[in-house]
C-alpha cells in the first residue's frame, strides 16, 4: 500500500492553496492524497472537508482521494499522520493565527517536529504552479543535507526541471579567533573548499537522477540571504533539518526559520534520517 500525501485543511484561503498544491504533487508522484481537518464541531467540519474534497475532484480527478476529520489538537493530529506519510502539506497561515503573523503557529510547530518532509505552501501563484521550472536546495557543511538533496533531486526529476544547489559559506577564522565560541564552527571548514562541500553533497543523488540538470552556486555570505535570493525564481525551496541530542523533535535553526517566514515560494523542510 502506497503511503499518502497528507494535507491539512481548515477552510482558510491558505489551506485551499495548500490543497491545490498537494493535488498537483500527488499527481506528479502517483501517490494518494489524504485531506485532514481538525475541528471542534462536526457540522462545520463536514462543510470544510466536503468543499476541499470537491476542489480536488475538479482540479485533479485522477487522484486517489480520502479524507478524515479529527477532534484533537491540530499539531498533534498532523504529527501523528506524518509518521506514515509521503509528506505533510500545510498552508502558511490558518484561521486561528493572529493577524500580521508571517507563518502560522501550527505550520511552524509541525515543520519543526514532523518525522516526514513538511511543505509549507506560500508565495504568489506563479511560484505555486511550477512556472519557473526550478527547484532550489540549500546545502550545508557536514551530513545534514543528505535527505534534503535526495528530496530535491526527486522533485526535479518528476517535474522535469532544473535543480539549483546553493552552498553559502563564510571566510575561515583567523588564528586569533576562538572556534569554541562559535557554535557553527567545525574543523572541516578550514580543510574543504566550499565547492568541494557542494560537489560531495550532490554526488550520490546526481548519479541516481542523471536527467536532472544541476546549477551549482557557491556563495560567500549568510545562507538565508543566498537561499531567499535563489528562491525568487523557484517553484520550491528545499532545506534540511537535523536532530540534536537533548532536544525534542527537529530544531529548525535560524536559516530555516527565515525561509519559512520570508520565502517567495513553497518551502519543504526535510528531516535528516
Amino acid at each position: 500500500m502506497t503511503i499518502p500525501l497528507v494535507v491539512g485543511v481548515d477552510g482558510s484561503e491558505a489551506s485551499l492553496e495548500a490543497v491545490d498544491w498537494a493535488a498537483g504533487e500527488a499527481v506528479r508522484h502517483g501517490v494518494p492524497l489524504h485531506l485532514l481537518h481538525v475541528a471542534a464541531r462536526d457540522h462545520e467540519a463536514s462543510d470544510v472537508i466536503d468543499a476541499a474534497s470537491e476542489r480536488v475532484r475538479k482540479g485533479a480527478p485522477t487522484v486517489r482521494l480520502s479524507n478524515e476529520v479529527l477532534h484533537e489538537d491540530a499539531t498533534a493530529a498532523l504529527l501523528g499522520k506524518g509518521r506514515n506519510a509521503f509528506a505533510l502539506v500545510l498552508g502558511s497561515r490558518g484561521f486561528g493565527d493572529l493577524a500580521g503573523m508571517l507563518l502560522g503557529s501550527v505550520s511552524l510547530a509541525v515543520a519543526a517536529r514532523a518525522d516526514c518532509p513538511v511543505v509549507v505552501v506560500r508565495g504568489a501563484a506563479e511560484h505555486r504552479y511550477a512556472r519557473f521550472g526550478s527547484i532550489v536546495v540549500g546545502v550545508e557543511e557536514g551530513e545534514g543535507s543528505g535527505t534534503a538533496v535526495q528530496f530535491a533531486f526527486r522533485e526535479a526529476h518528476v517535474r522535469h526541471c532544473r535543480l539549483v544547489a546553493v552552498h553559502a559559506w563564510s571566510a575561515p577564522l583567523d588564528a586569533s579567533d576562538s572556534p569554541r565560541s562559535l557554535p557553527s564552527y567545525t574543523p572541516e571548514t578550514r580543510r574543504r573548499p566550499p565547492a568541494r562541500v557542494l560537489d560531495d553533497a550532490l554526488r550520490g543523488a546526481s548519479e541516481r537522477y542523471r536527467d536532472a540538470p544541476v546549477n551549482r552556486r557557491v556563495i560567500e555570505g549568510p545562507a538565508r540571504h543566498a537561499l531567499l535570493e535563489a528562491a525568487a525564481e523557484a517553484d520550491l525551496l528545499v532545506v534540511g533539518a537535523r536532530r540534536r541530542q537533548g532536544h525534542l523533535g527537529l530544531q529548525l535553526g535560524l536559516v530555516n526559520h527565515a525561509v519559512l517566514h520570508h520565502a517567495p515560494c513553497p518551502v519543504a523542510v526535510v528531516p535528516r534520517i
